[in-house]
């Protein structure tokens, strides 16, 4: 009933379609917008859910000639003759009220967030439950995009765990490392991660302009001592820095530092890169952290006077993140997968012992956010569904 339509004209000159609701809202519409979205075989292509409607053939100027109603649709002439009908239910939920829009939004990109520091109470799966049932599955990546990370437990020790799971959302992000690649100790490394040493706190990946979105690390061995992962909820810590100085943050949100990252892993590579450390959007919120202080250059592109207050704010930031109310320190176990936001936690790991032979193997790929929120949104509608 709620969807029910009460009463439809047009107003302002037949430049909008006003529409009265059987629950009291009222909704306006532009007669161009109404137009553009006409949903007839001629303008609109269903089985590919795309507009065919050329914006060349639009009169952005135009006006509704004649317009009827029923209950459940709206029917509208055009000047042309060209006749358009739309539903209730997908009017209603079009509509451009502020109420409206923001909640389409939510329901499109589900922007929910809940920030953590050490007390971070981990989401825990089973691998192979997330691979079979579509709840389950469901689940994960919810919680993956509300908390930013998840682990599951009870993968196989050994390699192509981490493919399954890229399978189950669609593909594998590829990048100069590979479509998976292995966390070791190596010989002449081309990548710190391939050492025993202590990994600050970092982001995967600045050095490319659109960095991967989802890291997914499998523990196939584990060092007996040492070699601990260290997670922090960089949204939260940035939070918390521009409270305690706006100017700091002021400073990594706008300044653009260099990254680059050259060497041969899959094929050969001399990849750099611009960003901003604390990438905002035009509401000032924050949506990526950039920062890896391995792959930051030498190379910065700022004037003189600018490079001590940028290395004072990078310090607080960084001390801030390493502070113990912020951290959240674990240890993965063999059959162990964590998939975590690459564009909100930073992560590290304690240095480990090197042994004779390989102590401590992970493998590890990246998804895209596009991805795994289609696989995320097509999960909530079979689980809604009952599918």
């Amino acid at each position: 009933m709620h969807c029910a339509i009460l009463k439809a004209e047009a107003v302002d000159g037949a430049h909008l379609m006003q529409i009265f609701w059987h629950d009291g809202a009222e909704s306006l519409y532009p007669s161009v917008w109404l137009r553009d979205n006409c949903q007839c075989s001629e303008c609109y292509l269903h089985s590919a859910k795309a507009r065919k409607l050329l914006l060349e053939a639009l009169d952005v100027n135009i006006r509704i000639k004649d317009l009827t109603f029923d209950r459940k649709k709206v029917y509208i002439t055009w000047p042309n003759e060209h006749y358009s009908e739309f539903e209730a239910n997908w009017l209603k939920k079009r509509c451009f009220s502020q109420q409206a829009r923001a909640r389409l939004q939510e329901e499109l990109f589900l922007p929910e967030c809940e920030y953590w520091g050490s007390e971070l109470q981990m989401p825990t799966l089973n691998f192979e439950d997330v691979l079979k049932d579509d709840e389950h599955a469901y689940k994960w990546l919810s919680s993956l995009k509300k908390v930013g990370i998840v682990r599951l437990v009870g993968a196989a020790d050994k390699h192509g765990e981490i493919t399954k799971l890229g399978k189950r959302i669609g593909f594998l992000y590829l990048t100069f490392y590979g479509h998976t690649w292995q966390v070791q100790d190596k010989i002449d490394a081309n990548n710190v991660a391939y050492t025993t040493g202590k990994l600050s706190f970092h982001t995967d990946y600045p050095a490319l302009h659109h960095p991967p979105g989802v890291q997914l690390l499998h523990c196939i061995k584990q060092t007996v001592t040492g070699g601990d992962s260290e997670i922090v909820d960089g949204f939260n810590v940035c939070q918390k820095l521009k409270e305690k100085n706006p100017q700091a943050f002021h400073i990594l949100s706008s300044t653009f530092v260099d990254f680059t990252d050259i060497g041969v892993d899959y094929c050969d590579f001399s990849v750099q890169s611009k960003h901003k450390i604390i990438e905002l959007d035009d509401k000032g919120q924050v949506i990526r952290i950039n920062f890896n202080n391995a792959t930051r250059d030498t190379v910065f592109d700022v004037p003189i006077e600018r490079v001590q207050p940028f290395y004072s704010a990078l310090k607080e930031f960084v001390d801030l993140m390493s502070s113990k109310e912020y951290k959240y320190t674990f240890k993965m176990n063999p059959g162990d997968v964590i998939i975590f936001d690459n564009w909100r936690l930073l992560h590290g790991r304690r240095s480990y012992e090197a042994g004779t032979e390989i102590s401590r193997h992970l493998e590890g790929a990246y998804a895209d956010w596009d991805v795994v929120m289609s696989r995320l949104r097509i999960l909530r509608q079979r689980v809604k569904n009952g599918i």
